[in-house]
């Protein structure tokens, strides 16, 4: 029995003959068989079901597996697609893995082969699975695209980052892709920056595995100012000031000259600094400051 007890396989195909040797293939390994006649039956139940994989054929009425497999894949990014294809041409191969197929297999179907295809496509989605949901808690900015830019998956940090940035678009993905897409044909090594948006960002290259690839949204540090010490230290706006600039080593004459105010007005407001932080000294003050605009 196949380990993976219980997996629903969604069969999406309008041969009465395919389906039936499918479902007993499937069912004798322990998946539970789904089928569609078509791609919008496939659709119709996908709302209601998620499957650990799809197996859709290429030729269909209404729908054809193209078509039904990139609206498939807009609802479920994460679930493998694999086309059952009697088509020799290479062209519609490409066209299959162009609209979001993982793998392919010919017509007239081996059985053992679309089990084995199965079992493997299934356990490396669990792995990617996982390995995303570890991301998604870390709270880092990572996310997958394939080679062509499409979004596999984001961690929510990122969907953040993008509403931001994106504001009212309402295709930002899209947009990016076709910046992404130029970018993994060259080199890689170099961070990208995305300018489709009013505010642009920097992307990092992570690493690659099949036709995925993992990228970084490097985090634009936000500098803090003496306005942060004043909310958080009970000093006063001059005070904070004074501080922030004996954070960065300054001398009290230079901070004079930087906040135009004599050296001995500067010392003043150093003593009451020390006096409400509880410190003593320069070193210490600033060791709090730090602490504050570092983090």
């Amino acid at each position: 029995m196949s380990s993976n007890l219980g997996d629903i396989v969604l069969v999406v195909d309008d041969s009465p003959e395919s389906l039936g040797m499918l479902n007993a293939a499937l069912n004798s390994q322990g998946y539970t068989a789904l089928v569609a006649l078509d791609g919008l039956q496939a659709l119709a139940i996908i709302e209601k079901v998620q499957p650990a994989v799809i197996l859709l054929d290429a030729m269909m009425p209404q729908m054809d597996g193209f078509e039904a497999c990139h609206k498939l894949k807009q609802q479920l990014p994460n679930t493998p697609i694999i086309f059952m294809t009697g088509l020799s041409d290479s062209e519609d191969v490409v066209r299959g893995f162009e609209a979001g197929a993982i793998d392919y297999v010919t017509k007239p179907i081996s059985p053992n082969e679309v089990i084995a295809r199965i079992k493997t496509h299934i356990e490396t989605a669990k792995l990617a699975l996982s390995a995303q949901e570890a991301l998604d808690h870390s709270g880092t900015n990572v996310f997958c695209v394939s080679s062509q830019g499409r979004l596999s998956w984001a961690t929510p940090n990122v969907h953040k980052i993008i509403d931001k940035i994106a504001k009212d678009n309402p295709i930002p993905w899209a947009n990016i892709a076709t910046e992404l897409e130029a970018w993994l044909s060259t080199d890689t090594t170099k961070n990208l920056t995305i300018n489709c948006f009013e505010q642009p960002f920097e992307v990092f290259y992570e690493s690659q595995q099949d036709d995925k690839h993992l990228l970084h949204i490097v985090a634009n540090k936000e500098k803090k100012t003496a306005k942060c010490l004043q909310d958080n230290l009970p000093v006063t706006k001059r005070e904070s000031e004074v501080l922030y600039w004996v954070s960065y080593g300054k001398t009290s004459w230079e901070i004079s000259q930087i906040l135009e105010m004599s050296p001995r007005t500067v010392n003043k407001h150093l003593e009451q600094i020390y006096k409400k932080l509880g410190v003593d000294n320069r070193t210490s003050a600033a060791a709090i400051s730090l602490r504050l605009l570092e983090h």
